[in-house]
């Protein structure tokens, strides 16, 4: 096993801290082996199967790799030893994957939320003073209604800014000041959430917290972001499953199906698009593992 206090020979005279890779975004950075330590023990692998994986990615590594590349190794690795493991590694790919468009992310959004206490209803239209919104997530627990705005990237390496911080806590003053000064009968909002499937600027994050906005990112807040939601609540998007193909789950995601169990409840979809019934039974097979939960 690799002595991690120790530089880590790649194999061509290099050590790992002298390999530069290439994001998602087309940047070159240092390759850094905490970050993907942190990865892999985010996803919940143990210590020795992320020694294991070092020990593989390692003397692969050289300059021009992309991070892409390192991903799916790691995830090769996991999803021989421990498959749940393999599906908390690729969570942040699947939730990507419910693009293009954010409808999908915002029911995924919504039931989510709905798995932690919250009624949740999507696509409401709300008075503001000055204008009319459409609100992606209308959510109420305990007297307190939240308008959540979602705000759906389909692409690694993108980070939600303080402009959309701004944007979204405009859209919030304006619900409560609609409220307040027309006297509407529609629900007072009391809270404003922006939620995303991105990292968050540190501007962004110094905004919301100055002006009370509650956001939630991908990894922000440390306990509470959007990985954690959606491993404490077991629901899975239909992009977990490696039974589909991405052509699958786009014909299945323009159906309006997004989350994994809906798969289960209902053979329909599934027989819509070909699905045979001994295709069908592997997909349920998957969900009964997926969508279980950790």
């Amino acid at each position: 096993m690799n002595n991690f206090n120790n530089k880590t020979s790649n194999g061509a005279g290099k050590t790992e801290e002298d390999a530069w890779v290439i994001k998602s975004t087309g940047e070159r950075e240092r390759f850094s082996l905490n970050k993907l330590r942190r990865s892999l023990t985010r996803s919940g692998a143990d210590e020795e199967t992320i020694e294991r994986i070092i020990d593989h990615i390692v003397p692969e590594l050289h300059d021009g790799m992309k991070t892409s590349q390192i991903y799916k190794h790691a995830y090769s690795i996991l999803k021989k030893n421990k498959y749940p493991v393999a599906v908390r590694y690729s969570l942040r790919k699947a939730v990507l994957e419910l693009g293009p468009s954010g409808f999908p992310f915002e029911k995924f959004v919504a039931e989510v939320l709905r798995g932690k206490g919250f009624t949740a209803q999507t696509g409401i239209i709300l008075p503001g003073f000055c204008v009319a919104h459409e609100v992606d997530v209308l959510m109420e627990k305990d007297n307190r209604h939240i308008f959540a705005e979602c705000k759906f990237h389909n692409q690694q390496g993108i980070k939600t800014d303080v402009k959309v911080a701004l944007y979204v806590h405009a859209r919030f003053l304006d619900l409560q000041k609609g409220h307040d000064v027309k006297e509407v009968k529609t629900p007072k909002v009391h809270e404003g959430w922006l939620i995303t499937n991105t990292k968050l600027t540190l501007d962004a994050i110094v905004y919301a917290n100055c002006a009370g906005l509650n956001i939630i990112g991908w990894d922000y807040p440390e306990k509470g972001n959007l990985q954690d939601l959606i491993l404490e609540t077991g629901v899975h998007p239909l992009t977990f499953l490696s039974t589909l193909s991405a052509r699958d789950k786009n014909s299945l995601l323009e159906q309006g199906i997004v989350m994994c169990r809906e798969l289960k409840n209902s053979s329909a979809p599934l027989k819509s698009i070909g699905f045979s019934d001994e295709k069908i039974k592997n997909v349920v097979n998957e969900v009964d593992k997926v969508c279980q939960g950790f």
